[in-house]
């Protein structure tokens, strides 16, 4: 072989070599460091008994009225997630939060992550604590699954309440994720990699440093684990299937929505349509970003105490 080919394919042999190290090493550093980091999540809540496995539900305060915080996909710990909200709300009623499956402190699950499927679930984890009657509320996605919830159980529910909500006729939610690549990037550590390198996701807002480590710890345990990869593969049909769907009009439903989300095209008006089907419904737009509660609890748990105590605006 002659001299300058033989290093040509050295130099090639190298620069194939180096990510193929770089990445075996990244995946062995996550699977290590997840291991690690089991002992270092907090545990709190009460895991109840849901379809054979263990759903993980936070549960504050003791008002005479209850509600109930579903999170919105993708949420590392939905109880940590909502406590500025929490804690603006506790003093006035009970709160509890559902952490579904794949998420917070709750085991992860093969069936399939279906509305139908995870409105029984969060069913079954309420009524574990004995509560019949509460207000629904959730961020995000749990908007959708809301109106199956509350479709099937109208009788438990006595008022919605939506922060920056999804709603039927969203623009975009058709659209294929490569879940593939992104299992792979969560195998290889990468996913890992990405956050750690990633400006704070919870800049400006009330969150201890210690608040902050255990979101993160969460997320390299829950982000893009099958769980989660399950239900964003659902994400496409879950919307179509909501298509048609409203609220009762007698559910009184108070909503919260980014006041300039440049995102989502009539995204305003979507939420306005909504809460005008109500015969008691409200819309309060906030200058926020999607995550309202986490720079803006005191003003969302202001307006819920005022709609929900049946005062008008």
């Amino acid at each position: 072989m002659k001299k300058p080919l033989k290093i040509t394919l050295i130099v090639v042999g190298v620069l194939v070599a180096i990510p193929v190290v770089f990445v075996g090493t990244t995946a062995t550093v996550n699977a290590v460091a997840t291991n690690v980091e089991a002992a270092d999540r907090q545990v709190y809540g009460e895991l109840v008994d849901v379809d054979g496995k263990k759903m993980n539900v936070v549960d504050q305060g003791s008002g005479n009225q209850t509600i109930v915080l579903l999170p919105g996909q993708g949420t590392p710990s939905p109880a940590i997630d909502f406590a500025p909200l929490i804690d603006a709300l506790d003093d006035t009623y009970r709160v509890i939060t559902v952490e579904p499956f794949g998420y917070g402190r709750s085991d992860d699950t093969d069936t399939p992550r279906t509305t139908a499927n995870i409105a029984s679930e969060v069913h079954e984890a309420v009524s574990a604590l004995g509560v019949d009657e509460y207000v629904l509320a959730g961020h995000s996605i749990a908007g959708i699954y809301a109106l199956e919830y509350v479709e099937r159980f109208r009788g438990e529910v006595t008022a919605f309440v939506g922060i920056d909500t999804s709603v039927p006729g969203q623009p975009g939610m058709d659209a294929e994720l490569p879940l593939g690549l992104f299992g792979t990037l969560k195998n290889l550590g990468l996913v890992r990699l990405i956050a750690g390198l990633s400006d704070d996701p919870y800049a400006g807002s009330p969150y201890t440093a210690e608040q902050k480590e255990q979101l993160a710890l969460f997320a390299n345990k829950n982000s893009m684990s099958p769980t989660m990869l399950n239900e964003m593969e659902h994400i496409a049909p879950n919307f179509a299937e909501a298509e048609s769907r409203t609220f009762p009009a007698d559910l009184p439903v108070l909503l919260f929505a980014q006041q300039n989300n440049t995102g989502v095209e009539g995204w305003a008006e979507l939420h306005e349509k909504q809460a005008a089907h109500a015969e008691r419904g409200e819309l309060i737009l906030l200058d926020a970003d999607h995550y309202l509660h986490h720079t803006k609890s005191p003003e969302i748990a202001e307006a819920m105490k005022r709609f929900l105590s049946g005062a008008s605006a």
